[in-house]
Formats: C-alpha cells, sequence, structure tokens
C-alpha cells in the first residue's frame, strides 16, 4: 500500500489534525473527520492507521453525514405523516456501500482527495469493504434495487429484513468442484449499521391458545425471543432523502439464562434459549432436509414478519398518542406492506392475529384492514419455488396462526360454493389448506392472492403465464387482481458507478448527466450509434472494462486470458433451468471442432473467453456437478498449447455484487439461456444489456422486453417459446425426440474421460431417456441445443465486423431506458402502493 512519499501508510499522519466535523464535505475537512473517527471512534489499537483502519474511519465519517440526512428525513416523514410501505424480503444483496453513499451524495471527488492526503487511493479503501452477506440471487439484488430507487424517487418507505451473520455460504473452489464455508462479513462489525435498542419486540414460537370466557383468544406459552434492530442508511441519489434498511437479530434476554443449572454445570441446556435465538439469524436458507431444517427456516420467517409488524402497528399507535384516537379504519390509507415472494406471508394470520388479539378488532374489520394493507409479488412459476408448509409443523410452531389460517381457508371456501358453481371442482386447488391425508400442507401462494389486495408479476411474460396458467381461476373471481411489474435496476450503481469511463462518454453526446434518474434519455443515443467518433470512445471505454477485468480474473483464478478475445459471460445462480449445463457443453465442442482443426484454420476463428460463475445451493448434487464440469473443463482448455490462444474456459469463484460490478462492464456477450416461460425476469440481462453487452438468450422473463427495446437485430435469439415446451415435454416423453449430432458428440467427449475421472454419468443422465425422475431432459437441453450453437455461429460472424458489433452494443444501451428500476418503483408507488414523494426540504 503505497502513500503519496512511498511509504507504507500504517501510522496516522501528524499534518492533519483530527477534527470532528459531520457536515464535511471538503477534501481538508473530510480528511479531517476521518483522523478523528481513527482517533476517537477506535476498533484497533492505537496508532495503527492501516487500509483496514483507514475503511472504518472513512466509512464513520461518511456515516455522521448520513445520520444526519436520515434524521432529517425521518423528522420530515413524522410531520408530514405520508402513507408509507413497508417492504418485506427474506434477502437484501446490498453490495459495498461506501462507493455508493459517496456516489449518491456526489462527493466521489472530495473523498478521494481526503484519502490521499492520508495516503491512500480510494479505490484500495473500498476494496477492503466486505459485501453485506444478507442475499443470494435476482431477488434479494432486486430488493436492494428498489430501495435505491425509493430513496432517490424521495418515496417514504422502508425495508425489512434478517441481519444474517453468515449469509448463505462463502463459495470456494477447489479439486473437489465447490466448497462452502460461512460468509465472515460481521466477523469484526459493519461500520453502516446502527443498533436501535430502544426498538425492541418479542416473537413467539410454539406454546398453545387459551380462550377467554368472552370467546376471544390468547397465543401463550412457549419460546419468546427477543427481536433487536440494526438500521443501515439508503441514501437517494442527488437527494437529501436518505431512508431505512431495518434488519433484525434475534436474541434472548439475560433472565432465560438459567443460573441455577449453568452453576450445575449443565451450560447447554441452562442457555438453551440463547442458542436457539442465535441459530435464527446464523445464515439465509438453511437446509431444509430436516424437520429441524423446515422449523428454522419456518422460524426465521415468522420473525422478520412479527417483528416488523409489531414495529409497524407500533409506528401507527405512536400517531395516536399525538392526534387522538386514530381509527383501525385508516390503517391501510397509512401503510402499505409489500411481500416480496411467499417468505414473508405470515405476514398475513400475524397481522390478524395482532389486530384481534392484542387490539380487540373483530374477525371482519381485522379482514378489512388487513386485505387492504397487503400486497404480494410473485417471483416464480416453478412448482419446487411455491412454498408449501407442513400442516403438523405450522400447528406445532404457529397454533394461533393456523387457526387463523384456516378461518380465512373456511371462509374463501363458502364464499365460492356461494357463488361459483362453475368452480365447484376446482376447489381443491383453489383452497389454502390441502388436506391430502399423505401430506397436508398449506399452500403460501394460495393464501397470499387470496387475501392480497394486488398481486404482481415481474415480467410481461411472467404476468401473462400467471394470469393464463398458474393463476387462472383466481383471475376469474377477481380480475383487476392482478398486475405486471417488470423488473428494473439502478442505473447508478450498475452504470454510472461500476463503468465511469461509459457514464462520462454517454453524458458528453447526450450533452447531460440527467439520463442517471431519466433512463429513458438514453434513447438519446441511438441517433450517434453509427457515429465513428463515439464509436472509437466507446471501444476504448471497454477495452479499459475488459483489461480491468482480466487483471481480477489473473488475480482470483490465476487464469491469464486476452483482453482482445471475445468475453461471453454467464453469471447466475447455478440451477438446471438456466442451464449453465447447455453452455458448457457448446464449449465442449467449440473446444473439441478446435482440436480437429489445423492451426491455420484456428487462426481464422475467433478468439473467446468464456467466464460462468454462481453459487450452487450446498445441498443441490446437480448444480455442484455443473460447477464441477466447467472448473474441469477448463484445466484442460487453458492448458493445451493448441487451442488456449482461442479458446479460455473460466470459473469465477464467490459470485457476488462486487463481482458483478467488475464482470458487467467488460461483458461483451452474455447469456440469458433458460428454457422458456421458466425465468420470471430476470435482472442480470438488464445490467448487462445497459452495459452495451450483447445477449444471446430466450424468449424468456424479461428477455421478450429487452429484445423488443434494443431492436431484434441486436439480440441473439434461440430456443423453443414457453407456449411449445410442454409438447415438446410431451413429445419427449412419447419418445419422438430426434438429438442433434453436435449435442451427442459434446456429451460423448465428456464421456470419454478427457476432462478427467470424475463420474459425470448422473449429471449426463439427467439428458437421457424419456421418462423417470432426473431423467428425460426436462429442460429441454437437447431440443434447444442446435438452435443454440447456431445462434453462437452468429455471434462469432458479427463479432468480425468490429463496427456493426460496437454499433449494435450502442444500440444496446439506448434501449436500455425501460428497465431502470426508478421506472418499476414509480409504478408500484402509483398502480399498487398509493403513496406519493415526500422530499426532505
Amino acid at each position: 500500500m503505497a502513500n503519496t512519499n512511498g511509504k507504507a501508510a500504517t501510522s496516522l499522519p501528524e499534518k492533519i489534525s483530527a477534527k470532528a466535523n459531520p457536515e464535511a464535505n471538503e477534501a481538508t475537512e473530510i480528511a479531517e473527520n476521518i483522523l478523528y473517527h481513527a482517533k476517537y471512534s477506535p476498533h484497533f489499537s492505537p496508532l495503527k492507521f492501516g487500509p483496514e483502519q483507514a475503511l472504518y474511519a472513512t466509512a464513520e465519517c461518511l456515516r455522521d453525514r448520513l445520520i444526519q440526512l436520515w434524521n432529517e428525513t425521518y423528522v420530515h416523514f413524522n410531520k408530514v405523516d405520508p402513507k408509507q410501505t413497508y417492504y418485506l424480503s427474506m434477502e437484501y444483496l446490498q453490495g459495498r456501500a461506501l462507493t455508493n453513499a459517496i456516489g449518491n451524495l456526489n462527493l466521489q471527488g472530495p473523498y478521494a482527495d481526503a484519502l490521499r492526503k492520508l495516503g491512500y487511493e480510494l479505490e484500495e479503501i473500498a476494496e477492503q469493504e466486505k459485501d453485506a452477506a444478507l442475499g443470494n440471487g435476482g431477488l434479494g439484488r432486486l430488493a436492494s434495487c428498489f430501495l435505491d430507487s425509493m430513496a432517490t424517487l424521495n418515496l417514504p418507505a422502508w425495508g425489512y429484513g434478517l441481519r444474517y451473520r453468515h449469509g448463505l455460504f462463502k463459495q470456494l473452489i477447489s479439486q473437489k468442484g465447490q466448497e462452502e464455508i460461512p460468509e465472515d462479513w460481521l466477523e469484526k462489525f459493519s461500520p453502516w449499521e446502527i443498533v436501535r435498542h430502544d426498538v425492541v419486540f418479542p416473537v413467539r414460537f410454539f406454546g398453545s391458545v387459551e380462550i377467554n370466557p368472552d370467546g376471544s383468544r390468547k397465543w401463550v406459552g412457549g419460546d419468546v425471543v427477543q427481536a433487536l434492530a440494526y438500521d443501515v442508511p439508503i441514501p437517494g441519489y442527488n437527494t437529501k432523502n436518505t431512508i431505512s434498511l431495518r434488519l433484525w437479530e434475534a436474541k434472548a434476554r439475560a433472565e432465560d439464562l438459567d443460573l441455577f443449572q449453568f452453576n450445575e454445570g449443565e451450560y447447554e441446556l441452562a442457555a438453551q434459549l440463547h442458542s436457539r435465538a442465535q441459530q435464527i439469524c446464523t445464515v439465509l436458507y438453511p437446509g431444509d432436509a430436516t424437520e429441524n431444517g423446515k422449523l428454522l427456516r419456518l422460524k426465521q420467517q415468522f420473525f422478520l414478519c412479527s417483528a416488523s409488524l409489531q414495529d409497524i402497528i407500533s409506528r401507527f399507535h405512536e400517531r395516536n398518542t399525538t392526534e387522538g384516537s386514530r381509527k383501525w379504519s385508516e390503517f391501510p390509507s397509512k401503510v402499505a406492506v409489500q411481500m416480496n415472494d411467499t417468505h414473508p406471508t405470515l405476514a398475513i394470520p400475524e397481522l390478524m392475529r395482532l389486530l384481534m388479539d392484542e387490539n380487540g378488532l373483530g374477525w371482519d374489520e381485522a379482514w378489512d384492514v388487513t386485505s387492504r394493507t397487503v400486497a404480494y409479488t410473485n417471483h416464480t412459476v416453478l412448482p419446487e419455488a411455491l412454498e408449501k408448509w407442513s400442516q403438523s409443523l405450522m400447528w406445532k410452531l404457529l397454533p394461533r396462526h393456523m387457526e387463523i389460517i384456516t378461518e380465512i381457508d373456511k371462509r374463501f371456501v363458502k364464499t365460492i360454493r356461494d357463488t361459483r358453481v362453475d368452480l365447484q371442482d376446482k376447489i381443491s386447488s383453489l383452497s389454502i389448506l390441502d388436506n391430502n391425508p399423505q401430506k397436508p400442507v398449506v399452500r403460501m401462494a394460495n393464501l397470499c392472492v387470496v387475501s392480497s389486495h394486488t398481486v404482481n408479476g415481474v415480467a410481461q411474460l411472467h404476468s401473462d403465464i400467471l394470469k393464463a396458467e398458474l393463476f387462472a381461476d383466481y383471475v376469474s373471481i377477481w380480475p383487476n387482481k392482478f398486475q405486471n411489474k417488470t423488473n428494473g435496476i439502478t442505473p447508478r450503481r450498475w452504470l454510472r458507478f461500476c463503468s465511469p469511463e461509459l457514464s462520462d462518454i454517454i453524458t458528453k453526446w447526450l450533452k447531460t448527466d440527467k439520463w442517471i434518474t431519466d433512463l429513458d434519455l438514453l434513447t438519446g443515443l441511438r441517433q450517434f450509434a453509427d457515429n465513428e467518433e463515439l464509436q472509437s470512445e466507446w471501444a476504448s471505454a471497454k477495452t479499459a472494462n475488459k483489461k480491468r477485468l482480466a487483471q481480477y480474473i489473473e488475480r482470483v483464478t490465476g487464469v491469464s486470458i486476452d483482453p482482445t478475445s471475445l468475453f461471453d459471460i454467464q453469471v447466475k445462480r447455478i440451477h438446471e433451468y438456466k442451464r449453465q449445463l447447455m453452455n458448457i457443453l457448446g464449449v465442449i465442442y467449440r473446444f473439441k471442432k478446435l482440436k480437429e482443426m489445423k492451426p491455420e484454420e484456428r487462426k481464422k476463428t475467433v478468439p473467446r473467453t468464456v467466464m460462468i460463475g454462481g453459487k450452487a445451493f450446498a445441498t443441490y448434487t446437480n448444480a455442484k456437478r455443473i460447477v464441477k464440469l466447467v472448473n474441469d473443463v477448463g484445466d484442460v482448455v487453458n492448458s493445451d498449447p493448441e487451442v488456449n490462444e482461442y479458446l479460455k474456459v473460466v470459473f469465477v469463484p464467490n459470485y457476488n455484487v462486487t463481482v458483478a460490478e467488475m464482470l458487467i462492464p467488460g461483458s461483451e456477450l452474455s447469456q440469458h439461456i433458460s428454457t422458456a416461460g421458466m425465468e420470471a425476469s430476470g435482472t442480470s440481462n438488464m445490467k448487462f444489456a445497459l452495459n452495451g453487452c450483447l445477449i444471446i438468450g430466450t424468449l424468456d422473463g424479461a428477455n421478450v422486453e429487452i429484445r423488443e427495446e434494443v431492436g431484434e437485430e441486436n439480440f441473439f435469439l434461440f430456443g423453443a417459446t414457453a407456449d411449445q415446451v410442454p409438447r415438446l415435454r410431451k413429445e419427449r416423453e412419447d419418445g419422438l425426440f430426434k438429438p442433434d449430432p453436435r449435442f451427442e458428440e459434446a456429451k460423448q467427449f465428456v464421456k470419454s474421460g478427457v476432462f478427467g475421472s470424475y463420474d459425470y454419468g448422473p449429471l449426463l443422465d439427467s439428458l437421457e431417456g424419456n421418462t423417470g425422475f432426473g431423467r428425460g431432459d426436462y429442460f429441454l437441453v437437447g431440443y434447444d441445443f442446435p438452435s443454440y450453437m447456431d445462434a453462437q455461429a452468429k455471434v462469432d460472424e458479427a463479432y468480425k465486423d468490429r463496427k456493426g458489433w460496437l454499433k449494435m452494443s450502442i444500440l444496446s444501451t439506448a434501449g436500455s431506458g425501460k428497465f431502470s428500476s426508478d421506472r418499476t418503483i414509480a409504478q408500484y408507488a402509483k398502480e399498487i402502493w398509493n403513496i406519493e414523494a415526500c422530499p426532505v426540504p
């Protein structure tokens, strides 16, 4: 770590004085405030001022400013008393906060200068920050983009989540393939969170229901843990508004330690409630193959819902004390609760319980309030992802909630019986409780649809499938309940901050930087798409990003890649429906053909670097086999002297937001190749397109709309369409599928042992046969493989035409305006939540 005079900066600089200045905006003041925190908010031994100490002190200096804006926002919302949205999500994938907050407050220059005065570069210090491990995939990243947009649009809104200490896992790649170790982002502490010791709520599990003489009911006994609030500030871009992500931590109280047992040497027994409380926020999505695993997941979901709703209700009560008693019927005009997928479904029975048992409302009034307050976003049509909880497990953990769910179901079924003769034979599939004697379950998606005032999908195709297939009968009951809200991404993190060179070029050619908050302005680039000067600047920005990415790849994998080759990237959760297997089989076929060519033939090919990244869920065996195969193929290809000039294969480990911010700006081709009809939306496709990367993909999720916006000729399309998929599966079952010879050749090459001795039989078996569990190629890799390979050949041809490719790249960015999360959130605010901007003056 070099400082300005070439020495390692490890001690506090003496030339600059340490002065507290929470409002610091200018470089010297910022440097003084950073030093003040290094000295007087210490977390390390005195005198040390290495890069890590500099990060924490810089974060605390910036936090001073955020707290000030945060408090102003809180006071303003309190004064105006607008209707507010509360966004409930099991995941948030925040990424690094330092550069994002500095960027949103427009303080990049002053902070960079301040750190130089202290002997550091801003980039070096930012590198020290660990990603907050609060999410896994697109669901969590979407929630984080939404928070950024809520703040930027000055909307009165809060996020609620859980404070996972060890996230999902940190991915290591070894000879065995993927290995999982716990995330360590809280090993020291997070400088961004502020614990609110006055915001604590009791959350009960197990116990029983008491019936009072007046017929009212009360949930008693069981385990009671405490939910403690940690707040993380979310600053808007170019605005004073700074909102909150409130994360709950589970704790037990001091009196829950049995001192007598402890002194008898029964330590585990004495502290068992402390231990059980601590488990709740240990990891995201604990394995649920066991009964205990299922219980823990259900506990997490209820813990989030109960703590958040108690908090929301206590705020509603706070206003009562200042303004006289407010009627409960006004609750939905002050509160909107959005459930991000089915994980927070228990918010429905919990709100009912709090209204009836704690606040004395009758059923009808409580139901009216609840059903006008909650709304549900569906994120999947995959049957296994639509949550169903065992009824016996629910009765055990949440007996009062099961009474409420049973009553909701009973009343819903009665309404259908009384009013819809045509749906009598559909009642068993429409009901919330599936009373199949073999496996009675609660269908969470059904509970959400029945109880919410609005249900939305996350891309046009997805919403159409929900209405036509998954929820078709509900649509006939409530035709106005269903909406589409195509997902979006924040242009701040995903272009302005992660690709500053490209951003500056866009601003120069549009003659404004207003596109950062009005992304539709990007269409102004279309008129310059053929301009040679713009193409040349565009190419140099892309090259700079590719070189940066190449350095990163060499640092983390040891593989040296050529920045002049075509950078082809697929990064997302590893799942069979996302078809990373098709990608790697295509690479295997390409490798085999290159090996068969003469040297002069190889020289005519387009050199390509294929990068694949993503986490496979720890218990998802086939996904882990795919990770292993990609790594084994990479080992062979990258060390083959005949071929490695023309093809490299890299598995990028531990994919997260920070890795994405490096990969996406450096990408040229991105693969979004899920089986049509299976990806609800996808959001990484939007990030790649926004950064001038071309997409090879199927007509799935938001790909459909991206292709419409960027132009069909700028999208490499292949594959079956969603409406063809059921027929193709049926034909496969009937033995009518004829595989393409290239597909067979690629599979045979794997079986030949070229990529090592690992047994890929079970993985390849998933592509074989016509029916049976784990067989019959359910995701149509074989069917789509020939059109995929043909589309890849078109990519190679297009890449040879540099001017043509650059034009397509510019048009890709120019067509990405629709995919701003600002547009998505403005639509939620107006059409679902009925809330309005409340800017801090």
